[in-house]
């Protein structure tokens, strides 16, 4: 076990990092759903073209299992350990500080890199849009300034400012995915546009079939997208130190968020898949659900109107993993593990301004990168390799979080919530976490990102050996971690 050494910090150390406690079940519920919501409007759609209709709806229900049991499994864990933390708190209590280190890092990677994308695809479907209706063009780096500018100020504004504009931005994805689905649902047909067609009209049924092109393989090919069906929700207990009644609101906000992105996975997984232009011609498409719109309302839709839709997606997915990154950042720095400077909240409001700003300074760098778009680790493109890393570092950390359950079921404490799934539900979740790494591995373009996730976490491990475990502070997280041990 390494040795850590706690400082004790001047009086004035835990007043200057005090957040306030104002959101509910509505308000966790509308940053989950915002942080995942972005991912029915594209990505998830090329598990159309690696796996076939079958086999990207065997690859959902398949993570819809795994999110279920991590889910329950992390409910009961925020409601004994209501932290800003979230996972880096119980991986603390269950595997010690270089695990839940580890669990912390790889979360930072995820909160950090995948609001930079968001942030670049806004840029790419925003500047034409001004340039055609306003006549105005910025450069890229303008735009990105813009984006991070707005949700970072929304951030800091305050926790309940902050909720509002998430249960809005929430609300108005669902309302334009509900549009998709009312009218495709009259349209569907599964005995036509769900076989595998290709733009000559072409039917492939090569495999098992029109419906498995690819075999019961396509199912695990499927996987790595079908994972955008659900990432992000994970990020609900970030709030539960700003939750007014963590130990009842928070379990209960992630079985309402998880029954929301289930049923939105579904329809627009199935009806996507059902209608003209089919499964096939959809799976490469950018932006699936734009073919779509257009075969329903049998016109064609102009680019800003489309890119608007999509936008509002975007917008809410941005906002809420601004959040959760400034919580994560807000929680290591806290307990010494990061820069302690960057703990700091901001009198009035009580939020995080410097973990905030941090994030966003990163993203605008991350947002050059993409945009030199050079080869990295092994010839992707940077964007490529840099949403491959989040990936992985959320399973990581998926897998990390139910060692952590399972060695903490050992452990005598309160528990305000029992997960139903209890020991096996945790099992489970870890299985299929260790299933879906390992996928990942065998799909070559994937293994630049672990390159870069392993660069990530090592760096932050030198950091730690050398440095901050010198200099740890008993926050929240780190004072319970201690309780178990005596």
């Amino acid at each position: 076990m390494i040795a850590v050494t706690y400082v004790e910090p001047g009086g004035r150390y835990t007043p200057r990092r005090e957040l306030t406690r104002s959101a509910g079940v509505l308000s966790l519920w509308g940053f989950g759903v915002a942080a995942v919501i972005s991912g029915n409007f594209f990505g998830w759609n090329f598990g159309l073209d690696a796996g076939g209709f079958g086999g990207m709806a065997a690859a959902t229900l398949l993570l819809a299992i795994l999110y279920f049991c991590l889910t329950q499994s992390i409910a009961e864990m925020a409601a004994a350990m209501p932290h800003a933390g979230g996972a880096y708190g119980w991986c603390r209590a269950g595997l010690g500080p270089v695990g839940g280190l580890i669990a912390g890092l790889a979360d930072n990677l995820k909160y950090v890199l995948v609001p930079a994308a968001i942030a670049y695809t806004i840029t790419d479907y925003l500047d034409p849009v001004t340039d055609q209706w306003l006549n105005v063009s910025l450069p890229n780096p303008a735009w990105w300034a813009i984006v991070f500018v707005i949700f970072t100020a929304i951030n800091i504004a305050g926790i309940r400012t902050a909720s509002w504009i998430a249960i809005l931005a929430s609300l108005m994805a669902i309302a334009a995915l509900a549009t998709f689905w009312g009218g495709a649902v009259q349209q569907i047909d599964f005995s036509l546009w769900a076989l595998n067609i290709d733009a000559n009209g072409e039917e492939l049924f090569d495999g098992d079939g029109p419906w498995f092109p690819f075999g019961i393989a396509g199912i695990g090919t499927a996987i790595p997208f079908a994972i955008w069906f659900f990432l992000g929700i994970e990020q609900v207990p970030m709030a539960a130190e700003e939750t007014l009644d963590p130990e009842r609101q928070v379990p209960r906000a992630l079985r309402v968020t998880f029954v929301t992105l289930l049923i939105a996975a579904l329809l627009t997984l199935f009806l996507v898949a059902g209608i003209e232009p089919g499964a096939a011609i959809s799976g490469l498409a950018n932006e699936p659900l734009f073919a779509g719109f257009e075969s329903i309302f049998n016109f064609n839709i102009s680019y800003g109107v489309l890119a608007l839709i999509a936008t509002i997606g975007l917008v809410a997915s941005l906002h809420a993993m601004l959040f959760a990154a400034g919580r994560n950042i807000f929680a290591l720095s806290r307990a010494g593990y990061f820069p302690k400077w960057m703990s700091q909240t901001m009198t009035g409001t009580r939020t995080p301004v410097f973990a905030l700003i941090t994030v966003s300074i990163l993203g605008f760098f991350v947002c050059a990168a993409i945009e030199f778009n050079a080869p990295l680790f092994g010839g992707l493109p940077v964007g490529a390799t840099l949403l491959n890393m989040a990936v992985f570092g959320a399973v990581i950390s998926y897998s990390l979080q139910m060692l952590a359950y399972l060695k903490l079921k050992r452990v005598d404490f309160d528990r305000p919530y029992l997960s139903p799934l209890g020991r096996g539900g945790a099992a489970l979740a870890l299985v299929l976490g260790l299933v879906t790494f390992v996928l990942l591995w065998l799909n070559q373009d994937y293994r630049p990102g672990l390159v870069g996730v392993g660069l990530w976490i090592g760096a932050g491990l030198l950091y730690f050996m050398f440095y901050s475990r010198h200099r740890l502070v008993k926050s929240p997280e780190e004072t319970f971690a201690l309780s178990l041990q005596d």
